[in-house]
């Protein structure tokens, strides 16, 4: 019987963890770093024709040449990156990591049975099915995916037991996104009322923050320009982390800075000051996701910590101001969504396969999920005001949602002997009717018969599962033609040999 694991794919550190004979999730440290630390920074590179991963890598993250970093924030898009005068895409930079992080399992635990990778929330459709392209050519068996806060709140439940019970708000900053989820908890039972967040938006930011700071100090003492590899982000993030425990530090450690050969102070206030606008944005995102979910911030039981970032004291005052109460702060905050997926892809495992004791302990988990964004279609109606025809963006499925669901409607032709219709797939964060303001995430043609009257009707079902990824179908009812999309796997996997195909001589 092989081991069920959860990884946690960070923007700047992933983790990994397993299910262990007592029912207990774990964390697997990485045995690459020195330290023996549980978590592994999300950073690629190639060392004597291979690929390496890691603490190597996130020191030559900051020549791009040489490494390469932050790509899941790319995921989804068509981005690529350089690589020796060939171009490789995040997905694959993703695949590449995840064969990693499962090597790492497999030395420590054996054979794995099966994977649960986990996301952002606020995650697009495409997004989502880059994520399950990557885990499954890294080699993974993964039928499910799974938001991060969710993964985390699980976990908080599943440590606590049934001492939980009420409304929570599960506050993740990481590396590269923000998300906030309000998470109705009964012991080991939860229901995710409400979610919102920042895609781009995490310690990354905390560092280009620091790096611009210093060099506006440089410039303001010597009067020159300091350079990005004079001042390194990662020598940026090590100050950060340090600002984080004292009241001030000395820039890079105390290390020349530039040319210029000058000592730069750095006191936690001014770093405080450079972040203030970016916790604004986290903060009227977590004003919303309490406005959607119909809950006062008294309503809110316990405001949980996930993600390196909330180690920032500046985050926790933050929080403050808006749940009006301290946050939770549990020791593992780097791997509560690792730990949280562990659990996850044990309980949605085939039952038989796990002894006695994972049984009792995975019996109580019950997990509600929600959906993220709005699905709509794009269609014509008759503005009555204007007296004319208009597009229109018709939702099908809210933002909020509880899933999986599933939900059809009708619509008709407009013309007599209308032979084809434009088949779209919208996606959107807000609420919009506009076409200009949702993004058409898939689009094509159903082709209808000829010589009809108009008034035919076009029924369109939407599906959403638990993965949270969508499958659709535009179905004419007379003629019974339809075009079925799935947009989930999607149908270009990742060839075999795409990855090998960047190795360097």
């Amino acid at each position: 019987m092989g081991a069920y694991i959860g990884i946690d794919l960070g923007t700047t550190y992933s983790a990994i963890a397993y299910l262990d004979e007592l029912g207990r999730p774990i964390i697997i440290d990485n045995p690459n770093r020195k330290d023996g630390a549980n978590i592994t920074p999300s950073n690629v590179t190639i060392v004597n024709g291979e690929f390496v991963v890691g603490q190597v890598a996130r020191k030559l993250f900051q020549d791009s040449r040489k490494a390469f970093g932050r790509f899941k924030q790319d995921m989804g898009t068509e981005k690529t990156y350089q690589l020796s005068g060939d171009e490789i895409t995040p997905t694959e930079l993703s695949t590449i990591v995840l064969r990693n992080l499962l090597k790492i399992a497999e030395d420590e635990v054996g054979e794995i049975a099966k994977a649960v990778v986990t996301i952002p929330a606020n995650f697009s459709n495409e997004a989502r099915e880059a994520t399950m392209k990557a885990a499954k050519a890294a080699g993974l068996d993964v039928d499910f995916i799974i938001n991060e806060p969710t993964a985390a709140a699980l976990y908080y439940a599943f440590e606590n037991g049934e001492a939980l019970n009420g409304n929570y708000a599960v506050y993740d900053l990481g590396g590269g996104t923000f998300d906030i989820s309000i998470v109705r908890v009964n012991g080991q039972e939860q229901e995710v009322l409400a979610s919102n967040g920042i895609p781009r938006l995490g310690g990354d930011d905390f560092d280009k923050a620091i790096q611009d700071l210093v060099k506006e100090k440089y410039a303001n003492e010597t009067g020159e320009k300091l350079e990005d590899y004079e001042y390194t982000l990662v020598q940026a993030e090590e100050d950060k982390i340090s600002l984080s425990t004292r009241r001030k530090c000395i820039a890079g450690g105390g290390d020349v800075v530039g040319d210029g050969a000058i000592t730069i102070h750095l006191q936690r206030n001014e770093f405080e000051d450079a972040i203030s606008s970016l916790l604004a944005q986290t903060e009227f995102a977590c004003e919303a996701a309490l406005q959607d979910a119909g809950l006062e911030t008294d309503d809110i039981n316990e405001v949980i910590l996930v993600g390196g970032s909330t180690r920032i004291p500046a985050v926790r005052d933050s929080i403050k101001r808006v749940f009006k109460k301290s946050p939770v702060y549990p020791e593992n905050v780097d791997e509560m969504v690792a730990l949280g997926a562990a659990l996850y892809s044990a309980h949605k495992s085939d039952k038989s396969e796990l002894n006695a004791t994972q049984k009792q302990s995975l019996k109580k988990i019950k997990i509600t999920e929600i959906c993220n964004h709005y699905f709509g279609t794009i269609a014509v109606s008759f503005n009555s005001s204007l007296e004319k025809d208009e597009l229109i963006n018709t939702v099908l499925i809210n933002k909020g949602d509880k899933i999986p669901c599933s939900v059809t409607e009708e619509f008709s032709t407009r013309v007599d002997n209308q032979d084809a219709i434009r088949a779209t797939v919208t996606q959107s964060s807000s609420l919009e009717s506009d076409p200009n303001f949702v993004d058409v995430v898939w689009e094509g043609e159903l082709e209808l018969p000829p010589g009809r009257p108009k008034g035919q009707i076009i029924e369109i079902t939407y599906s959403y599962d638990q993965n949270q990824i969508m499958h659709c179908e535009f179905k004419d009812i007379d003629s019974k033609e339809k075009i079925e999309v799935e947009l989930s796997l999607g149908d270009d996997k990742l060839d075999e040999d795409s990855i090998e195909r960047f190795l360097v001589d």
